[in-house]
């Protein structure tokens, strides 16, 4: 059944039953205060899998422009690829901006992040500062780091960097 997404106030929410079921049930969105708080990459996620339809201003946004309208950059069509890559694989993406990255990474039915995951791509340049900070905030908060670096054809590779102690 598909159910709608409200965009309001710089929000994406909804309130409708299955909504609240499929957050309990598959880890997409946060239920907060009698609804489900989406970030634009669930909200988009749902959409295209016609779980959702978009709604603003009381509109029903066609599907073909949701995208355009969630995703405004390169970065956010980066990310999306990353979590939908994610998704696939079985891990459950959430926002890690609290942590200074892309995503917290979830395997299915754990409460606590594995990863906290850094998007780039081969042609930037990561340096050493850089990783090293990212690396030890992953290490103190009981995480691993996992870069994703996309190529010019949108192929991910996952390098996972940990802390060690000599």
């Amino acid at each position: 059944m598909v159910f709608p997404i409200y965009s309001s106030n710089n929000q994406l929410s909804s309130n409708s039953q299955n909504a609240i079921t499929l957050a309990k049930s598959k880890q997409l969105g946060e239920f907060k205060q009698g609804k489900v708080i989406y970030s634009n990459y669930e909200a988009l996620y749902l959409i295209e899998n016609k779980n959702a339809e978009l709604f603003k201003n009381n509109k029903k946004i066609p599907a073909t422009f949701s995208q355009r309208i969630l995703l405004k950059n390169k970065e956010e069509q980066n990310k999306y690829l990353v979590y939908l890559d994610l998704r696939k694989k079985g891990l459950v993406p959430k926002t890690g901006m609290k942590f200074g990255a892309d995503f917290r990474v979830y395997e299915k039915s754990k409460s606590h992040a594995t990863y906290l995951l850094s998007i780039t791509t081969e042609k930037s340049k990561l340096e050493i500062k850089e990783l090293l900070s990212k690396t030890r905030i992953s290490h103190s908060t009981a995480k691993k780091l996992l870069i994703a670096v996309i190529d010019s054809q949108e192929d991910i590779t996952y390098i996972e960097a940990d802390w060690k102690r000599l």
